[in-house]
This record gives C-alpha cells, sequence and structure tokens, in this order.
C-alpha cells in the first residue's frame, strides 16, 4: 500500500494507531520532538489494562506493575476522608511508570513496521487549500496522505488550522491543569490513606493528591492557574506539614506540564487531518487522565482509515471516527466537564458542605480513565437529592444549573450528525460548545 500516514507527535493513541496502520500496509512514520530516552514524565500513571488488548497490544510483564492503593477523598476543611473501602474497585486498572509504557507502546509499533523520527519539532502544519497535506519541522517539510495530531494539549498543528475547518485551536479558561509533580523520600510507612486526594484545597485552585508507595512518597499539585516550579515547591511544603511521611529529599520528577480537562474536540477531523487523545482533549474532564481512552481512539481511528474505500482521507471519509468515539466514550464523557465548571464555581466552604451532607459520595468520586465503571451517575435523582439536601441558595441554584445543562447536553450528543456535511457539523459543534461556555 502506497499511502503514506504522518503520526505528529508521539501521543500513546498516536502509536496505537500507527502500529496497527503500519500493519495493515500504511507506509506510517511518527515524528516526535523528544529524544526516545526522554518520551514519558517521570513519573507514574494508572489507566485500565483492558484499552491495550483493545488496541492489539500485548500486556506488560508483571514486574512493570505496580501496587494500586484506594483513594480517599478530603475536602477543603481538612474535617472528613470519603474512602474507597473496596479493593476490587480498581477493577483492570493498570500501575506503571509512564516511559515503562512508551517503551512496550514503541516496541510494539517498531515490530509492525513504524517508523520513528526524534528529536524532530513539529512547527505547522502545511496545506493545500482547506486540506491538510504534511507537516513543517525544524528538520524540515514531510508530505502525507494524511496527518494524525498526537502532538498534545498544545498542538502546533492543531492551533494553526485555518478557520474554515471548524477546529477550536487552543483550550480555553478552565480547560487545562498545570500540572506539578515529584517523588520524594519517605519518612515513614502508612498503614492507611496511603492515596489522600485534596479537593480545592488551601492555595491551590484544583486538586492535589499525596501517595506513600514502597519506595517514595508522591505529590501531584494540579490547578487551573498557571503555576511555576518555586510555586509549587512552596505549596508542596505546606501538604509535608501535614503529611509528615512526604520527605524532604526529591528522588526525581518536579515537572510542570499541561494537560487538559475539558469535553472531546467538538470537530477533530478535517481533510486530510484527524486529532487524537489530548490533542483532541480525550480526557476526563476533571483529572485529566485519558491514556485508555486515547489507544481505544487508536483502534477506532485505525479501523476507519482501513474502511475508507475512496482512500482519500477526506473530513466526510474520516467523520465515523468521531461518531464512532462520541457514542463509545466521548458523550459519557462529557458530562464531567460541566461536573468540573461547577466545582470552579463554588466556594471551598460549599464544597465541605457538599461533603457533609452526601451529595458528594464515594460513588461520585471515584473515578476511572475510560467512561465505565465507578464513574458518576448524573441522573435525576442525584440532582434531587443535591437540591433537597442544599441550604445554601447559591449553591442550589448552580446544582439545578448543572441539571439542566446535563440535559441539553444529553440532547446534544444524542444529535450529533450520522453524516459528515461542514455547515451541518459546524452547526452542532456550535450548539455543543455553547453548553460548556463560562459566563
Amino acid at each position: 500500500m502506497d499511502k503514506k500516514i504522518i503520526v505528529a507527535g508521539g501521543g500513546h493513541g498516536g502509536i496505537a494507531c500507527a502500529a496497527l496502520l503500519a500493519k495493515a500496509g500504511y507506509d506510517v512514520t511518527v515524528y516526535e520532538q523528544h529524544s526516545r530516552e526522554e518520551m514519558g514524565y517521570d513519573w507514574t500513571d494508572i489507566f485500565n489494562g483492558n484499552s491495550l488488548a483493545d488496541a492489539g497490544i500485548p500486556m506488560p510483564e508483571k514486574d512493570k506493575c505496580q501496587p494500586i492503593y484506594n483513594m480517599c477523598f478530603i475536602p477543603p476543611s481538612d474535617e472528613m476522608v470519603v474512602r474507597q473501602e473496596d479493593d476490587e474497585a480498581r477493577g483492570n486498572d493498570l500501575k506503571m511508570e509512564r516511559r515503562d509504557i512508551y517503551d512496550l507502546l514503541i516496541s510494539h509499533a517498531e515490530q509492525a513496521g513504524v517508523r520513528f523520527e526524534y528529536e524532530t519539532k513539529i512547527l505547522a502544519p502545511i496545506m493545500a487549500g482547506d486540506r491538510v497535506i504534511g507537516i513543517k519541522t525544524d528538520k524540515g517539510e514531510f508530505l502525507g496522505d494524511l496527518v494524525l495530531d498526537a502532538c498534545g494539549c498544545n498542538s502546533p498543528v492543531r492551533s494553526q488550522l485555518p478557520a474554515c475547518c471548524g477546529i477550536q485551536a487552543d483550550a480555553a479558561q478552565f480547560e487545562k491543569f498545570y500540572v506539578y509533580r515529584a517523588f520524594y523520600n519517605h519518612t515513614d510507612a502508612v498503614a492507611k490513606d496511603k492515596y489522600k486526594v485534596y479537593m480545592l484545597p488551601k492555595d491551590v485552585f484544583g486538586i492535589a493528591w499525596v501517595a506513600d508507595d514502597d519506595d517514595y512518597s508522591d505529590i501531584l499539585i494540579g490547578q487551573f492557574n498557571p503555576l511555576t516550579v518555586e510555586e509549587a515547591e512552596k505549596k508542596t511544603e505546606a501538604f509535608r506539614q501535614k503529611n509528615p511521611i512526604l520527605g524532604t529529599e526529591r528522588l526525581r520528577g518536579g515537572q510542570l506540564t499541561v494537560i487538559p480537562v475539558r469535553q472531546t474536540l467538538s470537530i477533530m477531523v478535517a481533510d486530510g487531518y484527524a486529532a487524537i487523545g489530548d490533542s483532541a482533549f480525550m480526557t476526563i474532564p476533571i483529572i485529566g487522565s485519558g491514556i485508555a481512552n486515547s489507544l481505544r481512539a487508536g483502534k477506532i481511528l485505525a479501523d476507519v482509515i482501513q474502511a475508507d474505500e475512496t482512500q482519500t482521507f477526506s473530513a466526510e471519509t474520516l467523520w465515523d471516527y468521531q461518531l464512532r468515539y462520541y457514542n463509545e466514550i466521548g458523550a459519557k464523557l462529557s458530562p464531567y466537564a460541566l461536573v468540573k465548571l461547577l466545582l470552579t464555581k463554588i466556594t471551598p466552604e460549599q464544597l465541605d458542605y457538599m461533603f457533609k451532607s452526601q451529595i458528594l459520595t464515594i460513588n461520585e468520586l471515584s473515578l476511572t480513565d475510560e467512561g465505565q465503571g465507578g464513574l458518576i451517575d448524573i441522573n435525576p435523582e442525584l440532582l434531587k437529592k443535591g437540591k433537597a439536601m442544599v441550604k445554601d441558595k447559591k449553591l442550589t441554584a448552580l446544582v439545578i444549573r448543572l441539571g439542566a445543562d446535563i440535559a441539553r447536553l444529553t440532547a446534544v450528543n444524542k444529535a450529533i450528525p450520522r453524516h459528515y456535511s461542514r455547515y451541518g457539523v459546524q452547526a452542532w459543534a456550535k450548539r455543543y460548545d455553547a453548553i460548556f461556555k463560562t459566563e
């Protein structure tokens, strides 16, 4: 097969899709800005292992997987803890070093015939009219029949597409987390609550966690406001005061990154182009986890590409990729973007009240990265419970507004066009995006 596929960036979903396409006979090259050794953050990730099999990727060796501890959630006041009690709650989740995940994906892709060009910084798409025909990089221009955008949240490809494509260029306010994560020595073992998640903690407009492992203590600070390493280290010291297990010797990490915490991109295909993974915002909107979603999207996209009898890779023929992803995953995740927006509008005292009055319980707080099993069951009963228990008028109004927005979103999700036309798709995208507008 002589069709040339360019994967711009080494995102998980892009590599998974590349392997499937190369195995099917396509000429596939991944262009990645980092060296092979630098790919992947210096930290661990938890994701659903079933997604590997879904994408045709072998399971990792057992020694590459680490124990997973149940989470407990702490409101701003620190006056109570909501715990996961079910040891089986994590199901088929895996905890792995990010670089071990990449080793697994890249090795599999190379065996399938994918070529990797490392240390190649992607600068922009190459356009012919409104069609993407390649990428500009610091090593030159590369042309292809299809560009898969796996460059991440701040993709230089997506952000420079022409307006006629109708694809949102950048994440808006409250749509990304600025994240700091580091691993420190631990000073003592913890018998209980090894994985503490803090919701809207003091001086953090977002979430944080402190987790104790066999060899280290792990801290993450994620907030909607931009963050510097110096600010993050000051905030780490505040968490150290109430978590003495968090030592002062940093073993690794200490990095800053940006991850999307929003609904999936309303349009993620154009002529000669498809976004995947963080480039398409395929994460849980509250916590930013999305490896499993990206891997599954890679399989969907590869199937759609191979099924394209015209092999023109137009927006029309690629639309089935977006339709299938939304129906299988994206529509289930989108209400969490509304819940996240609610959290940006309430005070710490109001969040405390939602914990104490059991509007938020472990059922609502236990999240996975695939839109299934353990996620918030956002339904009229939950909203009725919230309305009945809330005494704060402003919070009552916000909960009622949440219910109305979820109802609108459900209707819009069901109305996603079954077939592509630029006018019809962009009109639908405007309705979808409008639901998430901040006031």
